[in-house]
This record gives C-alpha cells, structure tokens and sequence, in this order.
C-alpha cells in the first residue's frame, strides 16, 4: 500500500507544480494547484512519508496565501507541523509559527493561543524551558485576551514551574499566589488553591529568606482562612521553622510525614531538596568553625 501511495502522491505533487507553472487564469490555476497538492498531502500522509507531507502542505499554504486566504495557509502550516512532529520538532516548530503569525493577523486570537501552547509543548518535550516559558506566556496573554481563564492559567503555571526550576523564584511565586487568589474566588477551583500555595511556600524557602517566609505564611492565611488547617501549611510552617533553626533532621522528617500520606511530585522533590541542600552546607560550615 506504502508504495501505491508514494506513486499517488507524487502524480499528484507532478500535476500541482504543472498547473501552478503553466498557462491559465491566476486564480483557478492556484485553486486546481491547490486541490492537487492537498491530495497529494494525503497520500503521502498514508505512505506515511512525513516529510514529503509535510513539504506539500507548505506548498498548499503557499498556494493558499495567493488566492488570499490566510485562514486555509495556517491550516496547512498546522497540517505540515503535524507530519513534521514525527520526523523533525524544530521544522514542526517552524511551522507552528508560521501559523500563530497568520492567525494573529485575520484575528484568529484562540487559534494563535492554541498553537503557541503546542510550540511550548514541543519546546518542553526537548527540555528548552527558555523558550518554552516564552510561548506559554504568549499563548497565556492570548487566551486571557480571549477570556479563556482555564487555558490561560493552565499555561501561566507552566510558567512558573519553568522559572521555579531555572531559580527566577520572584516570578514563580507571583504566579503561584495569583493563580491560588483566582481559584478561592470559584467554587470549583477553590480545593486546588492549597496545592498553589504550598508551591508559592516552596519556592519562598528556595529563595532561604525566613522572615519573607513566615510573612507568607501569614498572607496566605489572610487569603485562605482555611489554609492554617491544612497539611500543607502544616509542612510549610514546619520546613520555615527548620530552615530558622537551620535543623537538617527536622527539614526532613517533616517531609517524610508529609509524603507518607500524600506523596510529593518530582517537582516540589526538586525544589525541596535544593534548600535541604543549602541547609547542609550550612550545618558543615558550622562544623567547621567549631
């Protein structure tokens, strides 16, 4: 069938690159072109030869752009990004883009959203967190644009995981804190805002400063009557006072106690660990100087 298909294909690509080189009306030649490399995508979609699809439908948006419909140009970017992903992130990335330019200027903000989102994705797949935390926060400004406040958030604590991760506490936390404000204002939303909190805390004692963590502290009691009641403040207002009294055994066993009931994600270990960490150099030093 692979074969039959290429065969297909490339007939179809041959009578596409006739009709757009030969003789005819501007238009209609441009749209018979257009069907043909469409077509010809297909085929080449079902031989599943990805690069030659995805060579054809950048030909299809070209095509698409003279007969001045953008729109179809950004879908077939999309279609050539799609067949690129299996082959090649950084063409599927090129492509993305083309499409996000395009739908941004016919207006086409919620599509622009979507696909910057995609680009982040692909970026995070190659652990590029720079340019992923670029394109989750333009697909977060677009989708909060759009009103879309679900999509926007979901995007905007990508951001915060990437800045966290990469040591920009400051701004992590600005995330984690506004995201926990907007879910106590929903009912729906309001359970999850101990888990945003207890980031926010993490990050607070990423960033060693007690008095700015115990003032946290306080603020998301004012925030969240609820939250002094929680395991999560439990462990944070636990970590903060072993970090005070620079207690390595205590930072731990209140994780440990923690984690035996609800276990901490890979990320929140991470971060955990970097203040341990800087815990124990302080406690060695001590040693030293003894």
């Amino acid at each position: 069938m692979g074969d039959h298909q290429m065969a297909k294909g490339e007939e179809f690509e041959r009578k596409a690159e006739k009709k757009v080189t030969g003789w005819g009306l501007f238009g209609s030649k441009h749209e018979d072109a257009a069907d043909l490399y469409q077509k010809a995508a297909n085929s080449f979609k079902l031989a599943k030869s990805w690069d030659r699809a995805a060579m054809v439908n950048i030909k299809l948006a070209n095509c698409n752009l003279k007969l001045g419909s953008k729109h179809e140009a950004a879908s077939a970017y999309v279609d050539a990004a799609n067949c690129y992903k299996k082959t090649s992130p950084k063409q599927a990335i090129s492509c993305l883009d083309q499409a996000v330019n395009m739908f941004l200027e016919i207006s086409r903000l919620n599509m622009a959203a979507r696909y910057c989102k995609e680009i982040g994705e692909l970026y995070e797949k190659q652990e590029n967190f720079d340019q992923a935390i670029v394109y989750f926060e333009r697909s977060a400004d677009l989708f909060q644009t759009e009103e879309v406040t679900t999509s926007a958030n979901q995007c905007r604590l990508k951001v915060a995981q990437f800045s966290a991760q990469s040591g920009k506490y400051p701004k992590a936390i600005k995330i984690y804190e506004e995201i926990a404000r907007h879910s106590l204002n929903n009912n729906l939303l309001k359970y999850g805002a101990r888990g945003h909190l207890l980031n926010a805390g993490i990050c607070q004692l990423c960033k060693g400063d007690v008095v700015a963590i115990t003032n946290a502290l306080e603020k998301y009691q004012d925030m969240d009557p609820t939250f002094s009641r929680t395991r999560e403040y439990k462990l944070l207002a636990d970590l903060a006072a072993a970090v005070d009294e620079e207690d390595v055994a205590k930072f731990t066993a209140a994780i440990k106690e923690f984690d035996s009931i609800t276990q901490l994600d890979a990320w929140r270990t991470t971060l955990l660990l970097r203040v341990k960490e800087t815990l124990k150099a302080k406690e060695l030093e001590e040693d030293d100087l003894t």
